[in-house]
């Protein structure tokens, strides 16, 4: 049966249906709407990076920030705002995140720098960090049961898939507007989803009244956003401050988060619960799963206008096989976390991960067809259509309701941390990987060619691709060697980055091969949390 926290019991083996709140069908799509406009910011930025990288003569590791800021604004503030959602109400911070986030995508589309624009997306995921902790949060306490699975699987697939789905839609506007009208996509969806919030969702479910660990919250705010930005930094000429800078403060946040979550009588991250081996190990499945995605759009978005000369529109369209896959992926996803178990699932994902990275590494060329690209996507949609609900409902499954926040928090934080991290490391390693290799074809060009190129432009060409193309409009006479140069470059660039994805998917696997238990053992743990987590109820509570 389900008990009121949601949670499975087999007791006969079988399992109930569970529960779900009233009017579920609308009260599902407008969390799903809410998510929706969090997940169609992490990616709506890729598919006009090109244009903007040209409009402010961006280096990569600008247009990184740029890509990664969302996720960046949305990782540091999860745990958070996720527990502020859990003590002064849950649709408050809906309805908040959504109105924040229209003046952050307006600013955005009419950046009059790309400093502007990098703050804007920051800010924009700050917004989205108020929303999107809430949503599963509120699935995991309004929901129960086989039930709780089969929505947090839909909250899940639509996620990712408008992740996806965001290069095409912006894509489309940029055909016919300019770069900006990409951050303007979401501006509607949030007032709709404004409207809907206030007249759909219920109010104060399953909240707690313990106060906020407001300490614990700046720390991981500090800890996360340092630890991004020295990824970030660590492949960026001359930087080598501002890295050990933000290394050293990631390390000492790290540290006093720790000591503060230890000794907080109310701790914003409860380090008992998240040390319950299927909490913590679907946590770092997670972020590498929705990782992979991210970290792929990134880099293949870039690939595909860059080398292959596909149009916005075009090279949105072109990801379309993930979004589709990921849909039809999650319902079996579903039933076979029921059937199979958590561990079966994300193994099972985890290989459509691995395809997909590899497809990329062998297959994408300067020349590569559609068909190629396409098997590509196909690959990693499956695979994180199956990965992703164990990932996220072995987080809500394994702790108390009324610290849904947490358990939320840390699920958004596996896409926002994942995706950041993911899309920093490919970020670094492309554009370590592009500098290097169009560096190696200057300097076997003939003597009497390189004269001819400027030194100046030659540091300008190797910081990103977009710069190449404005140094090589500088040399008509040259240009068509100069780009040949610079697509042949980035091909090898990109097989640093997804050399870097399949490792980091490899390690994910042995991970949970190893560490996460079987299915009759992960029923058994997760029935084991429960009743220690009744056993620390007040008596008399629900």
């Amino acid at each position: 049966m389900s008990d009121s926290a949601g949670r499975i019991s087999q007791t006969d083996g079988t399992q109930s249906a569970g529960t779900k709140p009233k009017n579920a069908g609308a009260v599902l799509g407008t969390l799903i709407l809410v998510a929706a406009v969090a997940n169609l910011n992490l990616s709506v930025a890729n598919v006009a990076l090109p244009d903007i990288g040209k409009s402010f003569d961006a280096s990569q590791a600008e247009l990184d920030l740029v890509a990664v800021g969302f996720s960046l604004g949305l990782a540091a503030s999860v745990l958070w705002l996720g527990a502020v959602g859990d003590r002064h109400g849950r649709k408050m911070m809906l309805v908040l995140g959504m109105s924040l986030s229209i003046p952050a995508g307006v600013v955005a589309a009419w950046a009059p720098s790309v400093e502007v624009l990098i703050v804007a997306r920051v800010v924009g995921g700050f917004a989205a960090g108020m929303a999107f902790p809430t949503t599963l949060a509120l699935i995991t306490a309004l929901w129960s049961g086989p039930r709780r699975t089969r929505s947090i699987a839909l909250w899940s697939a639509v996620g990712g898939s408008m992740a996806a789905l965001g290069p095409l839609m912006s894509g489309a506007l940029q055909e016919e507007f300019w770069w900006g009208s990409v951050f303007l996509l979401t501006v509607p969806l949030a007032i709709l989803a404004i409207f809907l919030t206030v007249t759909r969702v219920p109010s104060h479910v399953n909240e707690t009244t313990d106060p906020v660990d407001n300490i614990g919250g700046v720390l991981s705010v500090v800890m996360i956003g340092a630890f991004v930005m020295a990824i970030n930094f660590s492949a960026v000429k001359n930087s080598a401050t501002v890295v050990i800078s933000a290394a050293v403060l990631t390390v000492a946040a790290g540290i006093a988060f720790i000591l503060r979550e230890r000794r907080a009588e109310f701790p914003l991250f409860d380090l008992d619960v998240a040390g319950r081996r299927v909490f913590w190990v679907a946590g770092l499945a997670g972020c590498i799963v929705f990782g992979t995605l991210m970290g792929a759009v990134f880099v293949g978005q870039q690939y595909l206008q860059n080398v292959l000369a596909y149009e916005p529109f075009e090279s949105g369209a072109a990801i379309l096989p993930a979004a589709v896959f990921m849909l039809i992926a999650a319902p079996q996803s579903a039933r076979l976390v029921i059937s199979k178990g958590s561990r079966f699932t994300l193994l099972a994902g985890y290989v459509f991960c691995f395809l997909g990275i590899l497809t990329m590494l062998l297959l994408w060329s300067t020349e590569a067809s559609y068909w190629q690209v396409a098997l590509a996507y196909a690959f990693i949609g499956i695979g994180v259509g199956l990965a992703g609900t164990p990932a996220s409902s072995s987080l809500t499954g394994s702790v108390p309701v009324d610290r849904a926040g947490m358990a939320s928090g840390t699920a958004d934080l596996q896409r926002d941390l994942g995706g950041a991290v993911m899309q920093s490391v490919m970020g670094v390693f492309l554009a370590a990987g592009y500098a290097s290799a169009l560096a190696g074809q200057i300097s076997s060009a003939p003597a009497a060619d390189q004269q001819k190129v400027s030194s100046q432009a030659e540091v300008q060409a190797e910081s990103s691709f977009s710069a190449t193309e404005i140094a090589a409009e500088k040399y008509p006479q040259y240009s068509e060697e100069i780009l040949a140069a610079a697509r042949e470059s980035f091909v090898d660039g990109q097989h640093w980055a997804y050399l870097a994805g399949l490792t980091a998917v490899m390690l994910g696997a042995v991970l949970v091969f190893t560490m996460f238990p079987r299915h009759s053992h992960e029923i058994e743990l997760l029935q084991e949390y429960h009743e220690e987590d009744r056993s620390r109820q007040p008596a008399g509570s629900a």
